[in-house]
């Protein structure tokens, strides 16, 4: 029987307390290239992006001692990676120098729409984490690892036609999730 990812990531992540240097390498073998991905549609740059998820993974490291308990790692590490790269975005923004001219002359601000976005992201990264398990499990298998239906099928134990309701299940609850969210902001923005 193989050990649900949950399980065996608390158990990394019991081991990284331990300062397990393998449970470290295994982590980040595992989730590096998905944060990467996720920083990218932050920063807009593949070289800062995996910068800032090396310097996520060496804060990590880090506190290895202190993390004791994590329900779910992907989502630690996800959290992790977005605050870096929101801190990035800010530092940045300080950083450029632009002319001050007549109004007009800009797009939109720019910063609102990134922040606006960023919290449409991490929405959306709660709304999922707040999913039920197996539904869960089904969307983040199909969406983030981008598993087919049956390939999440044979790695969950059940068949092509339970996955795809479980997965219609969390699009159904995301959707119902979001569309409040996005009422919120709208109302808020204007």
């Amino acid at each position: 029987m193989k050990i649900e990812n949950e399980e065996s990531d608390q158990f990394l992540v019991a081991q990284l307390h331990l300062g397990k240097e393998e449970a470290f390498d295994f982590i980040f073998r595992k989730y590096y290239k998905g944060l990467t991905i996720q920083a990218i549609r932050f920063v807009h740059d593949q070289d800062t992006a995996q910068s800032l998820v090396q310097d996520c993974f060496v804060s990590f490291w880090k506190k290895r001692f202190e993390i004791s308990n994590i329900d779910h790692l992907y989502s630690y590490l996800f959290f992790m990676v977005r605050n870096r790269c929101i801190d990035h975005l800010r530092k940045q923004k300080l950083h450029r120098q632009v002319p001050i001219t007549n109004q007009t002359d800009f797009p939109e601000n720019e910063t609102e729409q990134q922040v606006g976005a960023n919290d449409l992201s991490s929405h959306l990264w709660q709304s999922i984490s707040n999913l039920p398990e197996r539904c869960r499990m089904a969307f983040e298998y199909s969406r983030i690892d981008e598993l087919t239906y049956h390939q999440v099928a044979l790695k969950m134990g059940v068949s092509d036609k339970a996955v795809e309701a479980l997965i219609s299940r969390a699009l159904k609850l995301l959707r119902a999730d979001l569309v409040d969210f996005l009422c919120l902001m709208i109302l808020f923005s204007i």
